[in-house]
């Protein structure tokens, strides 16, 4: 068996499955069937650190806003809200039709309608010590020292900055910002973690650590669609948890998963082109969709270090412009991703405008050009350079130092395992690094932050510092107005483009695949799974 190629045994396993296959999807028409990789840990929204445990909770809870598939913030718990003109409270109306699900938590009532005191109890808990949630940090700094959440009344809740922070509204679309009730709590203990009960479109039925999780529908969920029909369709989700991404893949050809998302090497050629297309053989049976990822991939440079090449800043431009992005993509990921040639700030975020930042194209004799000036002709002169890596991105590396080696720069690959690059990067040893940096919430602060010159490293591994980017920083995070502060994140880009404290190499992207069947699966750049508009097509 080791010796047939993927392709035969994914056509036998078709031969032999059809037949179940076509049982399957007959008997459980409105179940969505997708797998998790990784291990789900917890199902507790003060614990939604990892896709895995994001992806279920989304499913089980709601929060005061959500975000559609452009990434806009719409409401969800509140119908509305309101931002005083100084930008420090937020006021949100609440919805009063809104119930948490059925759960022996509530006792005899079973059930009870949403509150904005359950607003209040859960901001609260987040933050609480005791309970050490790993998200205590999207209000940290931020809020009011004195009654930061208050609930005047059922039906309104209202949040008291320390400072005015647009992202916050971002933030407040967060699984760590979902909502539950404080009975929950108190009858579950630390068994929250399996026991989760909130307001979203499905509800918790079983959790089998290591195999699955099962959610049913919540026949009394508030939202409707645009035609005013109940929400969600689908009548359940499985959730699997097949740690071999091959595997998973060969369950989406016969029909036992619904979704499959990301590429591995052992299956990419039999899904999709070098020019990023569904392969021929695909096409009558699977949907595939690439959208975009916030999730910029670059290389790092730390500006502190004066003694290396890198101090200069014609070199590092040098640098930029001697990349093939697209080659390098085609290449090495089947041109799933974009070149980043619009600044730090990545593709799918409401902010970005690749004509208000224009960034770096593959212009090799420009790069000749700029070395040069630097006083490095054809790199005669310029010492090596040494670029730290883990083995998972050693042939984006490898690819990289060829490229440069065109313009006469040397570069030589120091793979690191993930651990010792991450610390060395933290401790300001490693001086050329390769980095990725990936939205915690859809607003371009995220990234830019990474370059404020007041913060340590995490985020500033480059320790880049700049008194008019900084000043800039701080002025956006005190504008509202939504245009206004995207002009002001364009000029922040503009000046990283002119510095190069990084190689921007490309915006990632998310590939992901369906039967044809399936319809309704929310798109959007935060890679967040959102099953309530899911429809099985007859």
């Amino acid at each position: 068996m080791k010796h047939i190629s993927i392709k035969i045994f994914y056509i036998i396993l078709i031969i032999s499955n059809l037949a179940c296959a076509k049982k399957e999807k007959n008997n459980h028409q409105k179940v969505f069937r997708f797998n998790q990789h990784n291990a789900i840990t917890s199902l507790d929204p003060a614990f939604t650190r990892s896709q895995a445990n994001i992806w279920v909770v989304n499913q089980v809870f709601n929060s005061l806003l959500q975000l559609d598939d452009s990434l806009n913030i719409k409401p969800c718990v509140a119908k509305r809200y309101e931002i005083s003109t100084d930008g420090l409270t937020y006021t949100f109306h609440l919805h009063q039709n809104i119930r948490f699900h059925e759960d022996p938590c509530f006792k005899d009532v079973k059930t009870r309608s949403l509150v904005a005191s359950d607003v209040k109890f859960s901001f609260e808990r987040i933050i609480d010590s005791k309970v050490s949630s790993p998200g205590s940090w999207v209000f940290k700094g931020k809020i009011a020292a004195e009654n930061p959440f208050q609930a005047p009344n059922d039906s309104t809740f209202i949040l008291k900055l320390a400072a005015p922070f647009r992202p916050m509204l971002g933030i407040l679309t967060m699984q760590y910002c979902s909502i539950l009730p404080r009975e929950a709590v108190d009858f579950y203990g630390k068994e929250l973690r399996s026991h989760p009960v909130g307001t979203g479109p499905f509800k918790f039925k079983k959790w089998l650590e290591g195999q699955g999780v099962f959610l049913t529908k919540n026949e009394a969920y508030f939202e409707k669609d645009e035609q005013g029909n109940a929400l969600p369709y689908l009548d359940a989700v499985k959730v699997s948890c097949i740690p071999e991404r091959k595997t998973a893949f060969l369950e989406l050809i016969v029909n036992k998963l619904d979704y499959l998302f990301g590429l591995e090497a052992a299956y990419v050629n039999e899904l999709i082109t070098p020019y990023g297309e569904l392969v021929p053989a695909q096409r009558e049976r699977l949907n595939f969709t690439k959208a975009p990822y916030l999730n910029t991939e670059y290389i790092g440079i730390n500006m502190e270090q004066k003694t290396t090449p890198l101090a200069q800043k014609k070199i590092r431009q040098a640098m930029n412009f001697a990349i093939d992005r697209k080659k390098m993509l085609k290449a090495l990921r089947n041109s799933v991703g974009k070149p980043a040639t619009g600044g730090f700030t990545p593709m799918g975020l409401p902010s970005f405008d690749a004509t208000a930042t224009k960034g770096y194209t593959y212009q090799p004799d420009k790069a000749r050009l700029l070395l040069e000036e630097a006083g490095f002709p054809n790199g005669k002169g310029l010492s090596e350079i040494s670029l730290n890596t883990s083995n998972d991105y050693a042939d984006i590396c490898t690819f990289l130092a060829h490229e440069w080696s065109k313009i006469g720069i040397k570069v030589n690959i120091d793979i690191l395992e993930a651990a010792t690059l991450r610390e060395m990067m933290t401790k300001g040893q490693a001086t050329f690094f390769r980095a990725s940096w990936i939205a915690d919430y859809p607003d371009a602060e995220s990234f830019l932050g990474v370059f404020y010159g007041k913060n340590p490293a995490p985020p500033n591994y480059t320790r880049f510092k700049n008194a008019t980017f900084d000043a800039l920083y701080e002025n956006a995070l005190l504008e509202n107005d939504d245009q206004k502060r995207y002009a002001i994140y364009h000029q922040m880009d503009n000046i990283l483009l002119e510095e190069a404290p990084v190689i921007f190499l490309f915006y990632d992207e998310v590939a992901s695949f369906t039967p044809k069947y399936v319809s309704g699966l929310s798109k959007n750049a935060m890679n967040l799974l959102t099953v309530k508009k899911v429809k099985y097509e007859k």
